[in-house]
């Protein structure tokens, strides 16, 4: 078990470090587009790469948002209701939120592979890069709630990261 954690660590820095580059690549990519075009020297291929970077940083992103917080819900409301009903709406969401992912994984694996021929027009790559980002983003997402739940049920926080904990 503690080499599933040391493992399971070592690929959430990871993946924070493939985030932030991402991020600042397209930052970059996005600042360089618009000076070149402004001095008429274009840079085409900068929007397919910032578009397929995106892609990516749309889920690997909200997998590390997830796994450093918890859903974003609304306190106010179901801070009146009893604590029971509490802990059934915090399972009921997640389950609800694992339903939804599931029908991603489910149908972005064909997507991707029908989006094979197409290319991005600039990189001669295919878009199939962009689309599977989707059902492995949800992937990643769905053993996040799962990890979150079991934590839940054992009322205990497992630590996961050496500064966050679910």
């Amino acid at each position: 078990m503690k080499q599933i954690q040391l493992v399971y660590r070592w690929f959430c820095k990871i993946e924070e470090v493939i985030v932030s580059i991402f991020v600042g690549v397209i930052t970059f990519l996005v600042f360089i587009s618009a000076v070149a075009r402004s001095i008429k020297h274009p840079l085409n291929w900068a929007q397919d790469v910032s578009l397929l970077l995106f892609a990516w940083v749309v889920f690997l992103g909200a997998d590390l948002a997830l796994r450093k917080a918890d859903f974003v819900r609304v306190d106010m409301l179901i801070s009146h209701f009893p604590a029971k009903l509490q802990k059934l709406l915090y399972y009921l969401m997640y389950l609800l939120a694992i339903g939804f992912l599931g029908i991603l994984v489910v149908y972005g694996f064909p997507l991707s592979i029908d989006n094979a021929k197409r290319l991005f027009q600039t990189l001669g790559i295919s878009y199939s890069w962009a689309t599977v980002s989707a059902p492995i983003g949800s992937i990643l997402l769905i053993v996040t709630i799962i990890l979150k739940l079991i934590a839940h049920w054992k009322d205990r926080k497992i630590v996961l990261q050496s500064k966050e904990a679910i």
